[in-house]
């Protein structure tokens, strides 16, 4: 066999190879598409993407880090039943201070900021008392935490009745923002605010403009509404589960230029 033939000859066999792996992953990704309950769950540990099950045999099937694979378990875990911080015999502000990831570097980098608030939480607590919003919290914590995670985001801080979440991928901001109205606790209302920009990550803190600018587009926002940046929607582009609407200029407190912003709602997929 000449070298020529000897090429071909290999190609055929990668081309070959590269349609079996194709085939077997299109079959995975249907396997786990069909226990959705499962599904969810794989996709907000990290073990699979929502991109690779979505479009199998292109990209890697996970993109999260061992360690940022535990840290999401450890975050699931305290949601969902605190008490057993003590069977690991940490306490709880050792184990998800720690954030088992590696330490800023200080370099901005490009970043989805979602800041939320729950509309009525004021109100709420001067009627029915601490105990009670504290309850009401917990709840909304329980249920918000696996929609950040499944969109490979993380919440930086809990700010009172609000949350400051960053994700990477802004297409996982803008669906984690649409998914994060629906996990507000009766009577009260969520609102969302999304923009996209430079900042700088610390353990346990976001530093930057687009922070600033994430805080009032969500006080623009009205309750069970999620409001994002004409810049995160063009860098998310077309995002499956998201509709978005007109981009209309807005003037937000402190920042001096119009900014375009849309509101953004769920797009159930079509039976």
């Amino acid at each position: 066999m000449d070298p020529e033939q000897a090429e071909r000859a290999r190609e055929a066999g990668v081309n070959a190879v590269d349609t079996v792996r194709r085939l077997l992953a299109r079959k995975a990704a249907q396997l786990i598409r069909n226990d959705t309950e499962a599904a969810d769950v794989a996709i907000e540990m990290g073990l699979i993407d929502r991109r690779w099950l979505e479009n199998p045999g292109v990209g890697p099937i996970s993109t999260a880090a061992p360690s940022e694979v535990v840290e999401r378990f450890l975050e699931r875990t305290v949601e969902q039943r605190p008490s057993r911080l003590s069977a690991l015999g940490l306490g709880a502000a050792q184990l998800l201070a720690s954030r088992l990831a590696v330490p800023p570097s200080g370099r901005p980098e490009p970043l989805t900021v979602v800041f939320t608030d729950l509309e009525g939480f004021t109100s709420y607590t001067s009627e029915q008392g601490d105990e009670a919003a504290l309850a009401l919290l917990q709840q909304h914590h329980r249920e918000a935490g696996p929609v950040v995670r499944r969109e490979g985001g993380r919440i930086v801080k809990h700010l009172g009745d609000g949350l400051l979440c960053t994700f990477h991928d802004p297409q996982g901001g803008l669906r984690a923002a649409v998914g994060l109205v629906g996990t507000a606790p009766y009577p009260l209302r969520l609102r969302a605010g999304v923009h996209r920009g430079e900042a700088i990550m610390s353990g346990d803190d976001v530093i930057g403009h687009v922070v600033n600018v994430a805080a009032r587009v969500t006080e623009i926002a009205k309750g069970g509404q999620a409001v994002a940046t004409l810049a995160a929607i063009e860098a998310a582009g077309p995002t499956s589960g998201v509709r978005v609407g007109k981009p209309r200029p807005r003037r937000l407190k402190g920042v001096a230029d119009r900014i375009p912003v849309a509101e953004i709602r769920s797009d159930p997929p079509a039976a």
